[in-house]
């Protein structure tokens, strides 16, 4: 079904991969008449070309990129501005969206999610950008449909950032990246791997991206294949996908932690932008006569059966066959992994769903950027025309992406099929994806196209007693179940007529609703700033030395930006660095926030003049163990601060709260064996913390530790990766060296976290 290659492997001609072996040379001579070189075969692949175009370093190891455009949403766009503001945004400087797709609802928290969509609006008329309101458009969609375009780069801040079926390669970044561009800045990175994603044979009957997407994160998020790397799509089997098939596999290309994807276009590419009246964004790609990646990921696609990904990664993935063949070991094993999220907080079980031997599911979604597009609704309502979901549990609920998207199933008849069935239609909005919407009932299992699964993130609270799972599958299998009463079904074993449907894009929609300055700011515009809309505190700069306290431990495997803030109704709050802060770790470790708080006013104290003999006694007695050997510390050079550690943080989202979060209580730093995601990390120095990486096995400290870091301000202006550190007993008055590392760092990422944070290092 999918197999990786153990190294490198060329394409010749877009179409015969060549795995780079000892025969490697012979065979790629014979098929091109000349010897491979591999480096001129690197800078032949489609996503070195659109990186070169894009880059303004004029050097391809060391990137700076400027994006073509910028899209945020609602729970990202008020920090971003609110941070440019700061230091001295005037306009956009490219086009920049501001879509309403995840506080749609306004359902929590008073007024404060229509208050963000106001200062959205006057943002937009301010500073020249584009505002879509709620309910028309999720980011993504509205993206394919309006901004993507072969050759171009799009950053957003949200990790679903990927129109590489499209041409476009795209980036979801965490706020600070995009305040970079609004600024004039550089996206700064190391030139990346290429993946090749070299797809044969054509997807058989009742199969879905989903399911296509679900067998490749399972194949290579565990080993880090394609990690922090760009999945170029070739090969053959691209041909026999539509192009909405090909966005529905693209968008969950994030689930395997790589930076970004891209696709070979064809007519189907051309096709579709047409159709959305912007064929003039058309231009075929193609890598180069010999292209040499960094890896295969060889994917049949008749191979591919149905899937199922198990709570509570996309990547615990079996068919669906697979797990109505041996339930019981696949729940069991289901419910062995929640014991490493949840431990004995509460009692999660699944087998009580395995009813005369089969599994029953409680509720199903088709929604968002991953499940909402036209085809997949289509299909959805073809399998579900004449069904009935039933009048016990099993609920349904089906999200068109964007309203072009609605009210073309409404003319087709699609929408009329899904509705006599009782499930229900609802407008464009994220929110079963990240818990603001749908929320099942306690120990309720939930089967959804959507993007993630991971703990929590249907909307529940462990830390309240409630507890929900989600499944991902394709919307395909989940009209299937539904048809079915709820029963776990495979669409390949549903009998069903699938129907061929033209989509027909209403561009009156948007033009009757969506404001679009055309990139011209009004300066003249006043922002409309809500009580729920904070400007950031001040952030010290980095201190000569460091005590920092470990507040949190986590040995997680994989630590996920949900479970560092939680999504759902605590994104109200998105707006308000201190109010949000208060919801950090809360559904992971609910003690953090209050042992932070209680480091900070260590800190507070300490910028107010206080000496350390005047602070707790825990500071005053750290303080003092440490002078035995560093003499020269003192309250003029030592800042306090606490920091997490965790194994491997950062997977799942691109929001920067993560850190930002952290920051405000007073986090000096992370400490991991390494980071998920490229992102993440580069939230932390965003946001001015260290990103300490320590070796995997025994920790040289344990939880409520103090930590002293000496010359730590003069390691980062040295550029020094390793930095000398010692875990503090106070009560012994001893302590015990250890070394952690820093990294790859750039020259602006050192004067960054030097500053304390991006805002600082803009106004200097």
């Amino acid at each position: 079904m999918i197999r990786l290659t153990d190294g490198g492997a060329y394409l010749i001609n877009g179409t015969e991969l060549v795995e780079d072996n000892a025969e490697a040379q012979a065979k790629v001579t014979s098929l091109t008449g000349s010897a491979p070189d591999k480096e001129t075969a690197r800078r032949q692949t489609m996503a070195y070309g659109i990186l070169e175009k894009h880059n303004t370093s004029g050097n391809m190891d060391q990137l700076k990129i400027k994006f073509d455009s910028l899209a945020s949403h609602d729970i990202t766009f008020v920090g971003i501005i609110q941070t440019a503001r700061a230091s001295g945004l005037e306009k956009f400087p490219i086009p920049y969206v501001l879509t309403n797709c995840h506080n749609s609802l306004c359902a929590v928290g008073g007024t404060i999610n229509e208050d963000d969509h106001v200062f959205g609006l006057s943002a937009a008329r301010k500073y020249g950008g584009i505002y879509v309101p709620p309910h028309q458009a999720v980011i993504h969609q509205f993206e394919r449909e309006m901004m993507a375009g072969c050759g171009r780069m799009i950053l957003g801040s949200d990790s679903h950032t990927r129109y590489g079926a499209l041409g476009t390669m795209a980036m979801g970044e965490g706020g600070p990246e995009l305040v970079k561009q609004l600024l004039g800045q550089t996206y700064d990175v190391a030139m990346p791997g290429v993946v090749a994603i070299y797809l044969t044979g054509a997807p058989r009957r009742g199969v879905g991206p989903q399911d296509v997407a679900i067998a490749i994160i399972g194949a290579v998020f565990g080993n880090g294949y394609v990690k922090n790397k760009v999945m170029e799509f070739v090969g053959p089997g691209v041909a026999n996908l539509s192009e909405d098939f090909r966005i529905g596999v693209d968008v969950m290309t994030t689930e395997t932690t790589c930076l970004s994807s891209i696709w070979v276009t064809d007519d189907n590419t051309k096709e579709f932008l047409e159709i959305h009246g912007r064929g003039d964004a058309y231009s075929k790609l193609d890598p180069g006569a010999v292209a040499y990646y960094d890896g295969a990921v060889v994917v049949d696609l008749s191979e591919i059966k149905p899937m199922i990904a198990m709570p509570f990664h996309p990547s615990n993935a079996f068919t669906i066959d697979e797990f109505n063949a041996n339930p019981e070991d696949i729940i069991h094993e289901t419910e062995e992994r929640a014991k490493v999220s949840f431990g004995d907080k509460i009692e999660f079980e699944l087998m009580s769903k395995l009813r005369d031997g089969k599994f029953h599911v409680d509720q199903g979604i088709i929604a968002g950027c991953a499940g909402g597009g036209f085809e997949n609704i289509c299909a959805a309502a073809d399998i579900l025309n004449g069904a009935s979901i039933g009048d016990r549990e099993f609920t349904l609920s089906v999200y068109p992406a964007s309203m072009p998207v609605y009210m073309e199933i409404i003319k087709n008849g699609c929408a009329a099929k899904i509705l006599e069935t009782g499930a229900i239609l609802k407008t464009a909005f994220c929110g079963p994806c990240f818990g603001a919407g749908d929320t099942p009932s306690n120990n309720a299992f939930s089967i959804r196209h959507s993007t993630r699964n991971f703990p929590n993130r249907e909307g529940s609270k462990v830390q309240n007693g409630q507890v929900a799972s989600v499944a991902l599958m394709d919307a395909r299998s989940i009209a299937a179940t539904a048809a079915n009463g709820g029963v776990l079904t495979s669409a390949e074993n549903f009998e069903c007529t699938y129907n061929k449907y033209q989509y027909h894009f209403d561009a009156g929609i948007y033009q009757k609703r969506v404001f679009d300055s055309k990139n011209v700011a009004d300066p003249d515009e006043k922002l409309i700033l809500g009580p729920n809309i904070k400007d950031w505190p001040k952030m010290p700069a980095l201190q000569d030395n460091l005590l920092i306290k470990v507040v949190s431990e986590i040995h997680d495997p994989v630590t996920t930006t949900d479970e560092l803030i939680p999504s759902g109704e605590t994104s109200s709050y998105r707006s308000n660095p201190l109010g949000l802060a208060e919801f950090a770790l809360s559904r992971k470790d609910p003690e953090y926030v209050g042992r932070a708080k209680e480091v900070r006013a260590q800190e507070e104290k300490r910028e107010e003049g206080t000496s350390f003999a005047q602070m707790s006694e825990e500071v005053a007695k750290a303080v003092e163990t440490v002078k035995k050997t560093f003499a020269e510390v003192s309250e003029s050079n030592t800042g306090i601060g606490s920091t997490i550690f965790a194994v491997k943080p950062g997977d799942g989202s691109a929001r920067e709260q993560a850190a930002s979060c952290q920051r405000v209580l007073g986090g000096w730093a992370n400490i991991a064996n390494e980071y998920a995601t490229k992102r993440y990390r580069s939230n932390l120095i965003n946001w001015g913390m260290l990103p300490f990486i320590v070796p995997a096995g025994d920790l040289p400290f344990r939880n409520l530790d103090y930590i002293f870091v000496p010359g730590i301000k003069q390691a980062v202006i040295d550029k020094t990766d390793s930095v000398k550190a010692y875990t503090v007993d106070a009560a012994s008055g001893q302590m015990k060296e250890f070394t952690m590392t820093l990294g790859s760092l750039t020259d602006e990422e050192r004067e960054i976290i030097l500053k304390g944070c991006l805002i600082n290092y803009n106004r200097r």
